[in-house]
């Protein structure tokens, strides 16, 4: 049966190491990540998932050659301004998370402009990760509050959670989490792809799904003996 409420949170990695195994610029792998970002985000919905939200740009990416930072913080405006109006008609909501401080004034109006317009859409919310790092999304959550007792539900709204990670997927071979959501994905289960980010689209989207709604999530609890599967119940006797 097809869940409603997911949320999906992905790694796109493999841009560059695509583009540089075909002998292309690193920046057409850029180029090609976000067409299949479209992708992904026109086929979620249908797939059960309501928050998509996709690491486009770390906290650590600044430290890259200027000339690959520069093409990235031009590629993100293009997207958001060309992608705007789609995701309006599309019913998605847009909303970027990370830092805003540090990003080119084209790109910061692209966003303000892409979160205003699409505020009101229900379909899914696609958030994006721009100069994001979970880590200091921590610290500065704790540092914002003066002492005392924060619940938990309090620190979420500081991170600026909307419900916890579901699912986390990461293409391009490598298995870690680069600081992505370390909060957020406390209970996520992980889902690890060699599939090259720009090559990524709605099948392999339904594979990941598909396997995850074949796994038992316990949080920690112990599973009913009931539902257990036979070919386990022989490990504890």
């Amino acid at each position: 049966m097809k869940q409603s409420s997911l949320h999906v949170a992905i790694i796109m990695d493999g841009n560059g190491r695509w583009a540089t195994d075909l002998g292309l610029p690193r920046a057409l792998g850029h180029r090609a990540g976000a067409e299949a970002l479209r992708r992904v985000v026109e086929a979620a919905p249908d797939l059960g998932v309501s928050t998509l939200t996709a690491y486009a740009f770390s906290a650590d990416n600044w430290q890259r050659p200027q000339e690959e930072v520069d093409a990235l913080m031009h590629l993100l405006a293009w997207y958001l301004e060309d992608e705007t109006p789609r995701m309006l008609a599309d019913g998605v909501r847009l909303s970027v998370i990370g830092r805003r401080d540090r990003l080119p004034p084209r790109l910061l109006e692209a966003i303000r402009a892409g979160e205003a317009m699409t505020r009101a859409c229900t379909k899914i919310h696609l958030r994006l990760a721009i100069d994001y790092s979970a880590r200091e999304a921590i610290l500065r959550a704790s540092q914002s509050f003066g002492g005392g007792t924060i619940t938990r539900e309090a620190f979420e709204q500081l991170l600026g959670q909307e419900n916890p990670v579901d699912l986390l997927i990461r293409t391009g071979g490598e298995q870690r989490l680069s600081d992505f959501l370390l909060w957020e994905c406390a209970y996520a289960e992980l889902f690890f792809t060699r599939v090259m980010w720009p090559e990524y689209g709605a099948m392999d989207l339904r594979l990941a799904l598909d396997q995850f709604r074949k796994r038992e999530r316990r949080f920690g609890t112990v599973p009913d003996a009931k539902a257990r599967p036979a070919s386990q119940e022989r490990w504890l006797h």
